[in-house]
């Protein structure tokens, strides 16, 4: 029996329309280089992964920028969804993947990620029957709205996490899933709709996910201050 490996797939056929910007917001310049570009770095430097696998639209105009990293391929089989992207990824690599081999599903809007976090998941599910993903315990008081922009209650905050990623999950685990959930925003709701619970891994801020315009701004300081540029 082979010994399982680690596999990236990092979805990234997203337009990013609330960012406001003329191209989808994983190629917006981060200290210097695309976002994208980032990602796929800290995948492709790390020792642990054997493989990254970037999904992209068929008519996407700007992969072909990005310069070739070592350990990567393109595939440009996205989706209008990052299910349908992470699915069509799954299904692309199935000849090239054992079914117990290890998925890290990671969003390309993620760029802090780094190879200490990525250690860290690795190390805490390697050895868990159903999987997990980076996340973050709620710190702040949480309120649920009453659909007109009032606070309706205060909801009970010691049980909440918020999720981040890589979500780490078995090949042929996570692609049933995927096939047979319905519009999941991430894998671990997948995972769950089977009846599986996945380990909550503690994450960190810096891996946050750059949605807005002032995101990338954050994120472009973190990087200055840590030297990452």
């Amino acid at each position: 029996m082979s010994v399982p490996r680690f596999i990236a797939l990092i979805p990234a056929a997203g337009v990013g329309e609330r960012m406001g910007t003329s191209m989808p917001k994983q190629y917006a310049q981060l200290a210097g280089r695309p976002m994208l570009q980032h990602v796929m770095e800290t995948f492709s430097s790390s020792s642990l992964i054997s493989h990254t696998f970037v999904v992209v639209s068929a008519n996407d105009a700007y992969i072909s920028d990005l310069p070739e990293l070592p350990r990567t391929t393109i595939l440009k089989c996205g989706g209008a969804a990052r299910q349908d992207s992470v699915t069509n990824g799954l299904l692309a690599i199935g000849s090239q993947t054992e079914d117990d081999d290890w998925i890290l599903v990671h969003d390309a809007a993620r760029p802090g990620l780094t190879h200490d976090l990525l250690d860290k998941l690795i190390a805490f599910v390697k050895d868990d029957a159903v999987g997990g993903l980076l996340a973050l315990p709620m710190v702040d008081t949480i309120k649920r709205s009453d659909g007109h922009g009032r606070s309706e209650m205060t909801v009970e905050r010691s049980a909440l996490w918020s999720a981040q990623t890589p979500q780490m999950f078995r090949y042929a685990q996570l692609l049933q899933a995927l096939q047979q959930a319905q519009q999941v925003t991430d894998e671990a709701s997948a995972i769950e709709a089977m009846g599986h619970r996945p380990k909550l891994v503690e994450g960190s801020a810096r891996n946050f996910k750059v949605t807005l315009p002032q995101d990338l701004l954050l994120a472009e300081l973190i990087f200055k201050d840590q030297g990452m540029s």
